[in-house]
């Protein structure tokens, strides 16, 4: 199994507390401990401007802007977003912006795209809020753009949202060119969310990686379904590594388990969340997958892995403040499963 994990940003209130002109520092430093220790493969934020779980003025920093400085103050662990929402940049811009963090980057960057699902940071910046079925169309089309200008230099659509002719990516990517990358889209393209019958059909024509539900029924069912579109358009499903995201809440026994918790409750009401909603997001989090000891948590994910998740995309609440969780993830649960 693989590992990515979270940089804290501020989108799930994980920065309160810390002052804004420390936040950076924090980031930059989990970042590069995450660039020094080889168990992870990938770090990755979030494409969100408001919080969760509401809207509020703590921080929340913008992915692509952190995509760039992360690049040049990293040097080893690959860079990702999951997922960058495609309405919210024009994708023929996006794709430059992309081709510029992978040079920038020495070839490391993960392109996490998605459809969006946040009607109210859409509607806040002025995007509206589309049906489902437009935001989808839009993100096949902002697909079709990206692979044209990352595999050939330009990109030309006269689609029903983007209209683009001879767009322009030069130099192009160094995933592609320099260094192997996708062979299929020079940046590796992750498509993200489990939407049966439009979703996970651009993932079965485009998609190097999915991301879905990580929870065992649902990611065997979602697998299942992802491989009867790549059966329709005549591609083999191993051709794409399904990964999932996991919120990580662990502990040496269950008090600790629960001291961490208890942690996370604390950071939504300092942020003004009322008690009711700051239990019911703990009580939510408390039966996910990844929240237990090590030897619970190795055992889930080996069962996740023996029906085909083999990269596990993980999020620490806490790590802005404490890393004495992700170290004993480090020490317990990747050996048990990396390699």
């Amino acid at each position: 199994m693989r590992f990515g994990i979270f940089v804290p940003q501020g989108w799930r209130m994980d920065l309160v507390g810390i002052a804004p002109e420390h936040q950076w520092g924090v980031m930059r430093d989990l970042a590069q401990r995450a660039d020094a220790e080889e168990a992870w493969e990938s770090l990755w934020v979030y494409d969100h401007f408001h919080t969760v779980p509401e809207p509020s003025q703590e921080a929340c920093h913008e992915a692509w802007s952190l995509m760039a400085a992360f690049a040049a103050v990293t040097g080893r662990v690959r860079l990702g977003q999951m997922c960058t929402c495609m309405s919210y940049r024009d994708p023929a811009y996006l794709a430059k912006v992309a081709a510029t963090v992978d040079v920038v980057s020495g070839g490391r960057l993960e392109m996490g795209i998605g459809a969006g699902w946040y009607e109210h940071e859409w509607r806040a910046y002025g995007y509206g809020f589309p049906t489902a079925g437009e935001r989808l169309a839009r993100l096949r089309e902002g697909v079709e753009i990206f692979r044209q200008m990352w595999t050939t230099g330009s990109a030309t659509l006269d689609g029903e949202h983007y209209q683009v002719d001879g767009a322009m990516c030069w130099p192009r990517p160094l995933q592609g060119t320099v260094f192997p990358g996708s062979e299929r889209n020079g940046i590796p393209v992750w498509v993200a969310g489990g939407g049966e019958r439009k979703t996970l059909r651009i993932a079965a024509e485009h998609a190097d990686y999915t991301n879905f539900d990580g929870t065992p029924e649902v990611f065997a069912h979602k697998s299942e379904v992802l491989r009867g579109h790549c059966q329709d358009v005549g591609r083999d499903v191993d051709e794409i590594v399904r990964s999932a995201n996991y919120n990580v809440v662990i502990g040496r026994d269950e008090a600790e388990v629960e001291e961490r918790l208890a942690f996370v409750k604390d950071l939504f009401l300092r942020a003004g969340v009322a008690e009711e909603k700051a239990r019911q997001q703990v009580d939510g989090l408390r039966t996910q997958p990844a929240v237990g000891t090590p030897e619970q948590i190795v055992e889930t994910l080996r069962g996740l892995q023996d029906i085909g998740m083999t990269y596990a995309i993980t999020y620490f609440a806490e790590a802005a403040h404490d890393t004495s969780g992700i170290e004993l993830f480090e020490d317990e649960v990747i050996p048990a499963l990396a390699g």
